[in-house]
């Protein structure tokens, strides 16, 4: 069993109060709180080995490059990546799906009618790239629909693709269903008429182990700020031949074998797509968050996480008024509602001021949130350190205020 107690200690923000209450932060699939082994390992590097990698050959310049390089193969064994040259740091998973969509779409000369495969759970961040890519080769975007309990409709994947497919992407998890998409399925099907497959893995990778390998996707793509690392830093897999096959998306220092007026070569990967000073403090930070994940153990965190799921689930629905969205078995560690006769952003506020901490809001998912015709919802989210007292606080908040406002 998990030490809720202990790994609550790791965590000093957990002890505020909001409002005259204890905290409840159940908001951590917008972002997860940091232990203090990230923070540390930030302000370590800064305090100690601070300088810019791949530059200097000065004692700091060599301490930041060996720091830079530790971490990324700390994510690649993370994810199960062949190389740790097959993994890019990016800003984040927005950037690492920004990346995919300007560098694949120019790398697999997206042309007239070609089409990309999304689904209608998708966050804007793995949308609106590729509808950009689309627009500048006039190909089509395409969107799997969602069924009403909240799965994805495989049936409908596979009949439409088609040889004009030439990517999907598609998310791990989706972020206000919490349904875990079959990548391994999807993938095969999508490799059957030669599409590629790009994953975002935002909510997973604080949830379920990763193997790219054994996904068998061609791309995947994270933020470390939902794993429990700093916000501004992410990471990105893709498979080695087909990383050093693709253009670069942004240029500039650090990237280039060699420039003159005459012309620009671009250096190997993962170099080619990190131009400029990297963020090497949040590459330790994310490489912290990690061993800090697999020092806790993944499939622990996993039971406690469907303990207080299986909890906080049951209670919503004794609470009247109350419409969950995506209901159906296996579903990863958060949950998106609705309340009748209460909008979602008074209830948010609401339960503020009893401490609780939820999202509200369409959760940067329009299209899902047009497929079950609403305009928002509230989403409360569970991460490790959460327990079941916190659950019974969320839940009795969440009751008191829904009789108020109605």
């Amino acid at each position: 069993m998990l030490d809720v107690a202990r790994v609550r200690d790791d965590f000093p923000i957990l002890a505020r109060r909001v409002n005259g209450r204890p905290l409840v932060y159940l908001d951590n699939a917008a972002t997860t709180q940091k232990p203090t082994s990230v923070l540390d390992a930030m302000s370590e590097y800064y305090l100690e080995s601070n300088a810019n990698a791949h530059r200097g050959v000065h004692a700091l310049g060599h301490e930041a490059t060996l720091a830079l390089e530790q971490a990324r193969s700390r994510v690649a064994r993370f994810v199960g990546a062949g190389s740790a040259d097959e993994i890019v740091f990016t800003g984040g998973a927005t950037h690492a799906l920004n990346m995919m969509a300007h560098s694949m779409g120019s790398l697999l000369l997206l042309r007239e009618g070609d089409e990309i495969l999304l689904t209608e759970m998708e966050h804007h961040a793995n949308i609106v790239p590729w509808q950009m890519a689309a627009q500048r080769a006039e190909a089509l975007v395409r969107a799997v629909p969602v069924l009403d309990d909240g799965r994805l409709d495989m049936d409908a994947l596979a009949s439409m693709l088609n040889e004009r497919t030439k990517i999907v992407s598609v998310a791990h998890i989706s972020n206000v269903l919490g349904t875990v998409n079959p990548v391994a399925e999807i993938a095969r099907l999508a490799h059957g008429v030669g599409a590629e497959v790009v994953v975002d893995g935002c909510q997973a990778v604080s949830h379920t182990p990763v193997d790219v390998a054994a996904l068998g996707c061609d791309a995947y793509c994270f933020g470390a700020h939902k794993v429990y690392g700093p916000m501004g830093i992410g990471a990105t897999w893709r498979r080695g031949d087909l990383l050093r096959a693709m253009p670069p998306y942004q240029t500039g220092g650090g990237m280039i074998r060699r420039v003159s007026f005459e012309g620009t070569t671009f250096a190997e990967p993962p170099a080619r797509f990190e131009p400029g000073t990297p963020n090497i403090a949040g590459a330790v930070g994310l490489a912290a968050a990690i061993d800090y994940l697999e020092s806790l153990g993944v499939d622990r965190i996993a039971a406690h996480e469907r303990t207080l799921h299986a909890r906080m689930v049951e209670g919503l629905r004794a609470i009247p008024g109350v419409t969950l969205m995506g209901d159906h078995n296996g579903r990863a560690p958060l949950q998106s509602f609705t309340v009748g006769g209460a909008h979602p952003h008074d209830l948010a506020t609401v339960l503020d001021m009893s401490g609780v901490a939820v999202r509200a809001g369409h959760h940067c998912a329009q299209p899902l949130m047009d497929r079950f015709g609403v305009n928002s919802t509230l989403r409360a989210s569970i991460g490790v350190y959460n327990t079941e007292t916190e659950i019974d606080a969320f839940l009795s908040a969440l009751r008191d205020a829904a009789e108020a406002l109605r």
